[in-house]
């Protein structure tokens, strides 16, 4: 009997047990990162009769999770990169809305201006005509302001954010570092404590929604977690932090530093997944050349639109003036160097000085000096030495449509800049012309035949293609006029001279013809079949009574407007080269091909995620409906096992009262 009473006790605390995990996992169905637990029994040894071994119960020998590793390392790495799709997708969608709205995109600013151009070439002494050009071009401005303004928006949330992500991803690895150490001490009695794993797992997937990890376990049943290309962030008790830093290399640009017992590491770089890879992948991929770009677009635009109108004459008579700001000031020139923290000299500063906007790229660049004179430069988008250069150099050494100079301050080996030729410029761009008779609408070179010519020769209006910058008026009106006769097909002309000179033509086919005094040089076209001794004079544009400028003369607003569709951006390295309009097309096209990628990487990697959820919560998640069956199979276990006990107590009582 005391053996039947034995039995029936263990199967009471079996049964007890398995209750109370049930139990457990019914409590915890709504716990993230719970697995469900199971007992585990095992049959007592049994003893020996003289009729055969006889059992003497069962016992619990462990309480298990059940879940499967594989699934759960699935979930971690599933979250870390629904977060780097979310999060880039976030930044990416405001940028192609902005981008491509009528009011804050620069597609339709550019539209306007030379719409605007156009009216004023149809009636170039219009005064409101030639109005609505400058205030259009301000609105161009503004667009390119207002837009600047919402990418250091943009710029701004990221260093933000990565400041607070940073903040939970030190929380969460301490947290970890301190269930390593409980777990360790726990497990060291041979058994794991499940609910500690469980809340390690968890806290291990919530970083993986901050941060990619790579999680490595370990013999004590600690993990050790490394993020980029292997750097420590915890190990066994021990967890790093990672702190958000003003940029080494441009302070306006957070970067990233892991630090470990006073030693620190930048790891911007090599950080991917979760919501700060998304925000540091967006940042690389697309917010720093939309700054570039839409930079590089305002720098082109001002010089193109400012040089040309330079090569004409106002209503005024004047040579045209700037219609943006110049590209060049001493202060846009200052601002397109960042010195590196730690330089030999904290008042060393370079500038940068826009030499020919066709050939900039939408780049930044890393300076480093070698000595004292001597600096090599590489393109950052490439990371493509473009060459060693000495800063003494007379004229400034030039490359990709920029000069480099010496502003202040004195340098080393081992000084570092980075050059942002294009950077800032769209905050920068803005209108300097007020009044409408400013606009250079008009040639100040006209051309005509003789009317005692013979032949049918004909001659084009001339146009300056080499000469100051801007027009030098008085220079222009001591050179002309001049004329030039034609003797058996031969120019020859009263001052300066034809290039090559002699020029011979060739009748009834149109000849281009350069002509130049060493300071000015005209292009023009002689056609037709002229006679000998016909001639053709090149006159300054004015009217001979009065001196002023012919007011109807819109030679040079056409000019003007062939900078619409002018390829002028994009000729470095022999490449054909693109127009304002396809420049800003095409960046507004690849930020939509991004974004529709991003939605479509949204909707993968979620269903990724959902997938990887449900195939852990198959295995370790808590079903009700079998926890019910389960409460309902345990406590029939334990009244079976309270009956054992009966019966024996019975047969106890029975044997007792036979003495009596």
């Amino acid at each position: 009997m005391a053996d039947l009473l034995s039995i029936g006790l263990s199967g009471l605390s079996i049964a007890r047990t398995n209750l109370a995990v049930t139990g457990h996992n019914i409590t915890n169905v709504d716990t993230p990162g719970f697995s469900r637990q199971g007992a585990i029994q095992s049959t007592r040894p049994a003893q020996f009769t003289g009729g055969g071994y006889i059992g003497s119960g069962a016992t619990i020998v462990d309480v298990r999770r059940i879940y499967n590793s594989f699934y759960t390392n699935q979930l971690q790495v599933s979250s870390a990169i629904s977060s780097d799709v979310k999060a880039y997708k976030s930044q990416i969608d405001q940028l192609d809305a902005l981008l491509g709205g009528t009011t804050t995109g620069i597609g339709p600013g550019i539209q306007k201006l030379f719409a605007a151009l156009q009216t004023a070439a149809e009636d170039p002494a219009n005064i409101p005509a030639r109005q609505l050009v400058i205030s259009e071009s301000q609105g161009l401005a503004s667009r390119f302001n207002s837009l600047y303004a919402q990418l250091e928006t943009q710029n701004n949330f990221i260093n933000k954010q990565m400041g607070l992500v940073s903040d939970q991803v030190n929380r969460l690895s301490a947290s970890i570092a301190g269930y390593n150490n409980a777990i360790a001490v726990a497990a060291s009695s041979g058994q794991q404590p499940n609910d500690l794993i469980d809340a390690r797992d968890e806290a291990i997937r919530q970083l993986s929604t901050y941060i990619g990890v790579t999680a490595v376990p370990q013999d004590d049943n600690t993990i050790n977690l490394f993020i980029g290309s292997g750097q420590p962030l915890v190990v066994g008790n021990s967890a790093s932090r990672l702190e958000v830093v003003p940029g080494l290399r441009d302070p306006s640009r957070s970067e990233v530093q892991l630090v470990n017992a006073g030693s620190r590491q930048g790891v911007t770089d090599l950080i991917t997944g979760g919501e700060m890879g998304g925000l540091l992948r967006y940042r690389s991929e697309v917010l720093d050349d939309a700054f570039n770009t839409i930079g590089r677009l305002a720098l082109s635009i001002s010089e193109q639109i400012n040089n040309q109108l330079g090569q004409g004459l106002d209503l005024l008579g004047n040579a045209g003036g700037n219609l943006f700001t110049n590209i060049n000031s001493p202060e846009y020139v200052a601002l397109r160097s960042l010195a590196r923290a730690g330089n030999s000299d904290d008042s060393a500063l370079l500038g940068v000085n826009i030499t020919d906007t066709s050939k900039l790229t939408t780049s930044d660049y890393a300076l480093e000096f070698t000595s004292a004179d001597t600096f090599t430069l590489r393109r950052l988008s490439d990371n493509t030495q473009v060459g060693v250069f000495n800063i003494n150099d007379v004229p400034p050494p030039e490359v990709d449509g920029f000069s480099i100079s010496a502003l202040n301050g004195s340098f080393a080996a081992g000084d570092r800049f980075v050059l942002t030729p294009t950077r800032n410029a769209a905050a920068t761009i803005g209108t300097v012309m007020t009044q409408p008779e400013q606009l250079a609408l008009a040639l100040p070179v006209t051309a005509e035949a003789a009317l005692n010519n013979r032949g049918n020769g004909t001659i084009s209006q001339p146009e300056i293609i080499d000469g100051p910058q801007p027009l030098d008026t008085a220079a222009l009106q001591a050179m002309l006029p001049f004329s030039f006769t034609v003797n058996n097909n031969e120019l020859t002309a009263s001052s300066g001279s034809f290039v090559p000179s002699p020029l011979t033509i060739t009748p009834g086919q149109p000849n281009q013809v350069e002509w130049t005094d060493g300071t000015h040089t005209l292009r023009f076209t002689v056609a037709g079949n002229p006679q000998d001794g016909d001639s053709f004079s090149v006159n300054y544009n004015a009217d001979p009574a009065t001196g002023t400028p012919g007011v109807s003369d819109n030679r040079n607003a056409l000019k003007l407007l062939e900078l619409q569709n002018k390829a002028v951006i994009g000729l470095q390295g022999g490449a054909s080269g693109i127009s304002f309009v396809d420049s800003y097309g095409d960046m507004v096209q690849r930020v939509g091909t991004l974004t529709a990628q991003a939605r479509m990487d949204e909707q993968a990697s979620g269903a990724v995620l959902a997938q990887a959820q449900n195939n852990r919560d198959s295995v370790a998640g808590v079903n009700l409906d079998e926890e019910a069956a389960n409460l309902i199979k345990f406590e029939q276990y334990y009244n079976a096992s309270a009956q054992i006990i009966q019966v024996a107590r019975s047969l106890f009582d029975t044997l007792i009262s036979s003495f009596r």
